[in-house]
């Protein structure tokens, strides 16, 4: 596959993403935009005023200027950023952030298939502020995030669903490939250690501490693995999306417990 093939399709997989979001804000009753959802300090209106504030600086919007007093959930500089978008849109009503995600994601998407990226290492012309990321990078986040959000909203006013679809799956296997550094960075395993762990949806995967001490991915499933981990999809994203602790969600887990419980302490990997 061509680097312009690959990027198309994850342009494919956030248009279906911005989709699925816009329309399921569309029947969130007025009186649940207020609801509390997994990430400290947002609700829904806050997870559709993110959406919003990005979407519209990469299709050519304005960065936000507004100064804000950084609230205890905030850490680092990209989560006083994404605050900024938050706080210029806490006077809009829902109908207006909805049409500026719709608006600012139409323009995008029509200029990037009037000029399609075909190199997926070189930086977009416009991107977040302070953010060095490739268009493999870029593009290959959106759809993540925006679907994660859709799933906070989900989650925040009892309407389960969009599990199934080609951004949950895009989601979940991109966040498996994180599970290499969570087990040797992070868990600290020892050389030779292998986990592998089984999400519903996606294919089984396998990683191994090789003698430097990363975590790389194996080829094959191992027979009888140091730790395995076996759990829904929601229930992966929700650990690796740092959204519920290992205490709030099932997992099956066998061999080596300890080492399977440091995975999972440890497997929240988005900001």
């Amino acid at each position: 596959m061509t680097d312009a093939e690959r990027l198309a399709g994850y342009l494919d997989v956030w248009w279906q993403a911005v989709d699925d979001f816009t329309r399921l804000l569309e029947q969130v009753p007025a009186e649940q935009w207020s609801a509390p959802t997994d990430l400290p300090g947002w609700d829904v209106h806050a997870c559709a005023a993110h959406t919003a504030h990005l979407e519209s600086v990469l299709a050519g919007g304005p960065e936000e200027t507004v100064e804000i007093e950084v609230p205890a959930h905030v850490r680092g500089i990209l989560g006083i950023y994404t605050e900024q978008g938050v706080v210029a849109r806490r006077d809009r009503s829902a109908d207006d952030l909805i049409n500026e995600i719709r608006g600012a994601c139409t323009a995008r998407r029509t200029a990037l298939l009037a000029a399609p990226p075909a190199d997926a290492s070189a930086r977009p012309e416009v991107i977040f502020r302070g953010v060095g990321w490739s268009w493999e990078q870029l593009l290959r986040n959106r759809p993540l995030d925006v679907w994660m959000h859709e799933q906070d909203v989900r989650r925040a006013v009892g309407r389960p669903g969009g599990l199934d679809s080609p951004a949950a799956a895009h989601t979940a296997d991109y966040l498996l490939e994180s599970l290499g550094l969570v087990l040797a960075k992070r868990a600290g395993a020892p050389a030779g250690s292998t986990l592998m762990a089984e999400v519903d949806g996606s294919a089984p995967t396998a990683f191994v501490v090789n003698t430097d001490g990363r975590g790389v991915r194996l080829d094959h499933l191992p027979a009888e693995p140091t730790a395995r981990l076996a759990m829904s999809r929601e229930a992966f994203v929700a650990l690796a999306g740092g959204r519920r602790g290992p205490d709030d969600v099932a997992v099956e887990v066998s061999g080596d417990a300890d080492l399977a419980a440091t995975v999972l302490a440890s497997m929240a990997v988005t900001p």
